[in-house]
């Protein structure tokens, strides 16, 4: 089970809260340091001082902007690898899944099938309401901004779940002996981490449905197929396609993308509409795809200790 594989090394409870601080740390102030700087230097001669995200962006550029902003991410999610090894002493594989390996076939049947599902819905709405939608194509900004996207993230996305999914899942369900305790709170810090988002400015708080929806969604993947693969595959796929095809003047991504949304922002369908029909069909397709079952168990059971595992892994984790 995926929780107990937070025994297979150091987990005292002190551990998991200074880990908890010391990524947090490294993705907010460390890895900031960089999109700071370039801002500060733009401040000094410009003498312009941005206010939000589409201030920040305007004054950098967008493809550049991204670009420093994802890095912070990459920052906290090689703190997340430093902290798994060096203060709780155990391997990578055992904070991504249960299994002897990484299954990247599940990572890639996600990352496809939502691909696919999201692109499908960003078009047919385009199609159904062409008048909100400009088309926005410029090949050399569009070129860079693919490069970045495609490098930069997936290395966003798999921080979220790496210290979302992974980390604090294992460390809370640890701590607190339930399996639902973790599931809850996970979803809930992973809609408050957005609620700075310029989204929740424009369409109201009523957006964060759509967050807690998406942390539940994924927390609940996690826990039925004992590892954080497919949620790996579904987030990188749902901000790629997001970042590529569309943006818009309130959203956090401010990118280069094949469309702009030029319509006045509301609350939709499309907030409501993932969280109560969309997401519970796709579990129901990993369901029978991946043969889950005991689904009261695996979600509300109780954490077991594993007997015999040892605490400490003398000579480092084994990453095999």
């Amino acid at each position: 089970m995926f929780i107990e594989e937070g025994f297979k090394g150091l987990h005292d409870g002190w551990r998991y809260v200074l880990g908890t601080i010391l990524i947090f740390c490294a993705w907010q102030f460390i890895g900031a340091i960089p999109l700071m700087a370039a801002l500060v230097f733009k401040m000094v001669d410009t003498r312009e001082f941005p206010t939000d995200i589409t201030a920040m962006s305007e004054m950098l550029g967008s493809n550049l902007f991204l670009l420093l902003m994802l890095f912070s991410f990459a920052v906290g999610l090689l703190a997340v690898a430093l902290t798994v090894r060096w203060l709780h002493r155990r391997s990578f594989t055992s904070l991504t899944t249960s299994r002897p390996r990484i299954d990247w076939k599940r990572i890639g049947f996600a990352f496809l099938l939502w691909t696919f599902i999201s692109a499908l819905f960003i078009l047919l709405d385009i199609y159904l309401s062409p008048d909100d939608y400009k088309f926005n194509f410029n090949a050399t900004p569009f070129l860079i901004l693919l490069i970045i996207a495609v490098l930069f993230i997936p290395l966003q996305t798999s921080f979220e779940e790496y210290y979302m999914r992974a980390y604090l899942m294992q460390g809370i369900g640890i701590m607190s002996g339930k399996k639902w305790i973790p599931l809850l709170f996970t979803s809930l810090i992973f809609g408050l981490l957005h609620i700075f988002n310029p989204e929740v400015d424009k369409l109201g708080y009523g957006i964060m449905f759509f967050y807690m929806g998406t942390g539940l969604f994924l927390g609940i993947m996690t826990l039925m197929d004992d590892g954080i693969e497919l949620a790996l595959g579904f987030h990188a796929a749902n901000n790629l396609t997001a970042a590529i095809l569309v943006t818009a003047d309130w959203t956090a991504f401010q990118t280069n993308s094949l469309f702009r949304d030029i319509s006045e922002p509301g609350l939709g369908w499309d907030v409501f509409l993932p969280v109560l029909v969309i997401y519970p069909i796709l579990l129901i397709t990993f369901a029978k795809r991946y043969g889950w079952n005991n689904w009261k168990e695996r979600l509300l059971g109780e954490v077991e200790p594993v007997m015999g595992d040892d605490r400490r892994i003398e000579n480092g984790p084994d990453d095999r």
